[in-house]
């Protein structure tokens, strides 16, 4: 199973953290660890497997003047 890197989801890109997960319970544990980082999550399911993916946007941008 090759399982798509980025998903799109509400007009937002979401990126695969790159594991399988047997079963949704342990994804959602995984997924708790990623939202108490602030991230954006989706859990999706294929082949019998949960994938978890994750976004996170920038809370201030860096600008620097020359």
């Amino acid at each position: 199973m090759s399982p798509n890197l980025a998903m799109i989801s509400e007009s937002k890109k979401f990126m695969w953290d790159g594991q399988l997960y047997d079963n949704k319970e342990e994804a959602s544990n995984v997924a708790k660890s990623y939202r108490d980082e602030d991230f954006q999550i989706q859990i999706a399911e294929e082949g019998g497997k949960f994938l978890v993916y994750t976004r996170k946007t920038a809370k201030e941008v860096a600008v620097s003047a020359q």
